[in-house]
């Protein structure tokens, strides 16, 4: 998949690092953070954990440089965005929790919006199936993860009836192996480059950055 760079428009032309099981969280952040919302990610990092996803927010890594671009890379090395909607997140931090939903579906990316039962949900989102915190939460959630693996399947089985049209197939079997991190998919997607040629192209081509997973 290309990524353009969101600060000028043109296209990534570097590898972006896989990160497989990880579950990019996108909440209040920082020393202050009101206490329904702690919970809701103690919640989620719990239950991630115990499906052996790990949750990484924006702070899982230090760059030195700008903070938007490196909020793209994140969500774009990750398979599962999760965002944290309750009433008293701050609204400017609810926008951008917002934008980071809509950068993470744009990216092809599987995304969760956990709400609390007093939040409300801008007009876009009408129709986006949400996890509600309450007394059922846990179990829904866990459906919700165990869904996953059948995406997964369902991404690698659509990427072999791709096979006139590679570059979509390997895209197809990179998000496969994010969310389940099995390297069978990698060994897949170089059996593709290899039998396609693709590996004669430049190493920042289109091609050989989708297969970099």
């Amino acid at each position: 998949m290309i990524i353009y760079n969101p600060l000028d428009g043109d296209a990534v032309t570097t590898a972006v690092p896989s990160r497989p099981r990880r579950c990019f969280l996108m909440t209040r952040l920082g020393s202050v953070v009101p206490s329904g919302v702690e919970a809701m990610r103690r919640a989620v990092t719990r239950l991630c954990r115990n499906a052996n996803y790990e949750v990484i927010d924006a702070h899982a890594q230090v760059t030195g440089r700008d903070f938007l671009l490196k909020i793209w890379k994140l969500i774009a090395s990750t398979p599962l965005s999760v965002g944290i909607c309750h009433e008293d997140i701050p609204s400017a931090t609810q926008m951008n929790i917002y934008y980071e939903l809509g950068v993470a579906q744009a990216l092809g990316k599987e995304t969760l919006i956990v709400k609390s039962p007093g939040a409300k949900l801008p007009s876009d989102f009408v129709r986006t199936e949400y996890v509600s915190f309450d007394r059922g939460f846990d179990s829904k959630f866990n459906v919700y993860l165990e869904s996953l693996q059948e995406q997964a399947d369902h991404y690698e089985l659509v990427a072999d009836q791709l096979d006139r049209n590679p570059v979509l197939a390997i895209d197809y079997l990179k998000r496969a192996f994010l969310i389940s991190g099995d390297d069978r998919l990698r060994e897949k997607a170089g059996a593709l480059v290899r039998r396609e040629g693709l590996s004669r192209r430049a190493g920042n081509s289109v091609e050989l950055l989708a297969a970099t997973f």
